[in-house]
């Protein structure tokens, strides 16, 4: 199959065109006729595989020109570098088309997003937080929403946005498209679809967790932190082999401290990425990682279906994940577009389960490979890695069982107040014959009339 059999306009074959595309990916042929006909749909196709186009040129196909200043179509994303991504794409489609495209997310000025929307917009790429607060200002009216797309659901899920979701589509009219796309079927994803999409057809290319032809995967047992950097340190080295790589980690406190390894070799070379960084930083760092100004890269889990970098040589798990679906993410960095691509994983003793659970889901064995003789057995431990001290038989330590209870005894007979609610301040007064309160200023004279 080509694009001329999806029976597009010109202005998308002219767009696809210059693109160099000619043959659609197995989700696109897949879900253009759906998408097309106004049904509900939902997607399930692994990342890479270029989802964003298979909802896209249907929707673009039968956008019309309209001058009204609301968005008819309302795709949310989870992380501000996908609405970067996806806006960049759609930019791309309509370089033939005369439509107004739209990005917001948070972490930047609301008022300059206010006045973007307030000149009109077609299509708004937004993440769910900024989309709510932006309806609920009165200026985004989401009244002529015809489309919404949900993409990377499963990842908004994990990230907590399921409350917001469901405030949004409150919010929505209820006679609209649901078209939603995942990487996984979750048990989260399947009741979300059963609340609010009706009768949805599903597409689903390729079983979750079936990994991609095109990406040689390989591991290594490592022992702890310091071997990891050393043997990562080692690979690295090879800059014609290791000419793009992504290296991710479980969480930013890792990123940092990795990054701070790194950097004593590789300085320029070298970039990071996670939430706690500014929007400008972590925007800088995809471009000079894309663009081949920074070789290397290091990234956590929530970047890991925010990211659409070309060309990236090697995906580098420096610790298992302990969800085999974040390392289908993972290593669905490399190997886009038909390219060939590798992974490899490091993993220590404790992360044996988790390499199970990786290998269980994916239905094959990755093959292991021997440390090279030149890379250190650190001994060195980081905090995380160290044994737990626990102490058994401490004759200072009381049990649970021989603490003191909580402390009582009978109240003195002065202190055993009755509460006298309201009449209270009328006995005081009685008492002293002067005002409770500043505001009861006539009170003495009250009492001197009588």
């Amino acid at each position: 199959m080509t694009f001329t059999d999806l029976n597009l306009n010109t202005p998308l074959y002219n767009a696809l065109s210059d693109l160099g595309f000619t043959t659609p990916t197995p989700i696109q042929a897949e879900a253009f006729n759906v998408v097309a006909s106004g049904r509900d749909m939902v997607g399930i196709a692994q990342t890479g595989t270029g989802k964003t186009f298979a909802y896209m040129l249907p929707i673009l196909k039968n956008l019309k020109f309209s001058t009204q200043e609301n968005p008819r179509v309302l795709i949310l994303v989870p992380t501000r570098e996908l609405v970067v991504q996806v806006v960049d794409e759609i930019e791309k489609l309509s370089k033939y088309i005369n439509n107004r495209v739209l990005g917001v997310y948070g972490g930047t000025n609301i008022n300059t997003q206010k006045q973007a929307i307030a000149q009109g917009i077609d299509i708004l790429v937004a993440t769910p937080g900024r989309l709510y607060d932006l309806a609920v200002s009165r200026v985004l009216q989401l009244k002529s929403i015809q489309k919404l797309v949900i993409d990377e659901v499963d990842v908004m899920l994990d990230l907590g946005f399921r409350h917001q979701l469901i405030n949004i589509f409150d919010i929505l009219p209820e006679k609209r498209q649901n078209i939603m796309f995942s990487a996984t079927m979750t048990q989260d994803v399947d009741i979300l679809i059963n609340e609010f999409f009706k009768a949805p057809e599903r597409v689903s290319i390729a079983v979750s967790g079936t990994p991609l032809e095109n990406i040689e995967q390989t591991r290594y047992n490592v022992p702890n932190f310091y071997t990891k950097v050393n043997l990562l340190t080692h690979l690295l080295q090879d800059t014609e082999t290791y000419n793009k790589v992504l290296i991710f980690v479980a969480y930013k406190r890792m990123a940092d401290r990795l990054f701070d390894k790194l950097d004593e070799t590789f300085k320029e070379e070298l970039c990071v990425i996670h939430s706690n960084k500014t929007q400008n930083y972590r925007l800088r760092s995809i471009e000079q990682f894309r663009e081949g100004e920074n070789r290397i890269l290091v990234a956590t889990d929530v970047m890991a279906r925010g990211l659409d970098i070309d060309n990236v040589s090697h995906v580098i798990n420096f610790d298992t994940p302990d969800y085999p679906e974040n390392y289908m993410h993972r290593i669905g960095r490399t190997g886009r577009a038909e390219r060939k691509g590798e992974s490899i994983v490091f993993s220590t003793e404790q992360e044996q389960e988790s390499i199970e659970k990786i290998e269980t889901l994916m239905q094959m064995t990755i093959p292991v490979l021997e440390l090279p003789e030149t890379v250190e057995i650190s001994k060195e431990l980081i905090e995380e890695e160290r044994p737990q001290i626990k102490e058994r038989n401490n004759p200072n330590k009381r049990r649970e069982e021989d603490a003191p209870g909580p402390a009582f005894h009978e109240k003195s007979e002065k202190n055993q107040k009755e509460n006298l609610g309201g009449s209270y301040k009328f006995k005081i007064a009685q008492k002293y014959k002067k005002p409770k309160t500043r505001g009861d200023k006539n009170y003495n004279k009250r009492n001197k009339r009588k």
